[in-house]
């Protein structure tokens, strides 16, 4: 058994693959909660360098982890170092230009960051597997990232207090939904190419 991709060969062969994508939403949904929960569990607050960092990595890896688990046919493992990394700098620098402050506007300023280190990352992986568009991806997870923390921030009033990693589930289904249509646009004319 090897772990290449296999190349689809007709836009027909492609089809199956691309709704494979409806997984996304749900991977989301799972992964972002139980990272910031291990996270949260390691670090108890982004209130440092030290604990942005650490958090970034851990919630990053497992979020990495199961948004590559969905996305395989496509990009090579390298989405979840890109993924644990670009949280891991995005956080710690949109945490440390907030001053760790917590107010609506801050988490939604470290949010647009966190994305930026996140989306530009994992778009060079979509790029180096020869997806067109990745610079879209790059573009448009900012202010989705951004947009979780303020669907988040309504959620959880009493608890933005405790400096989470990244967002609830309740920012998770925005965001997996809006990826998801971001993601199947950008897969839609790609054709799955062996990766490794």
């Amino acid at each position: 058994m090897t772990n290449a991709v296999q190349p689809l060969t007709t836009e027909a062969d492609n089809r199956p693959g691309t709704r494979r994508l409806w997984i996304w939403p749900i991977a989301i949904l799972i992964s972002f909660p139980i990272g910031g929960y291990l996270a949260d569990l390691v670090v108890d607050g982004v209130d440092s360098v030290g604990a942005a960092m650490l958090g970034g990595l851990i919630a990053g890896l497992v979020i990495g982890a199961a948004e590559w688990f969905v996305l395989r046919r496509w990009v090579s493992w390298l989405w979840i170092a890109a993924t644990s990394i670009g949280m891991a700098a995005g956080l710690t620098a949109g945490a440390a230009l907030v001053d760790y402050g917590i107010s609506r506007g801050d988490i939604l300023l470290m949010g647009a960051v966190t994305g930026l280190g996140v989306g530009a990352l994992q778009a060079l992986v979509l790029a180096k597997s020869q997806v067109s568009g990745a610079l879209w991806w790059a573009v448009a997870n900012p202010p989705v990232w951004a947009l979780g923390w303020y669907v988040t921030s309504y959620v959880i009033t009493k608890n933005i207090q405790d400096q989470f990693t990244n967002f609830g589930a309740s920012g998770s289904v925005v965001f997996g939904l809006l990826t998801w249509l971001l993601l199947a646009m950008l897969f839609r004319e790609r054709t799955a190419q062996p990766t490794r």
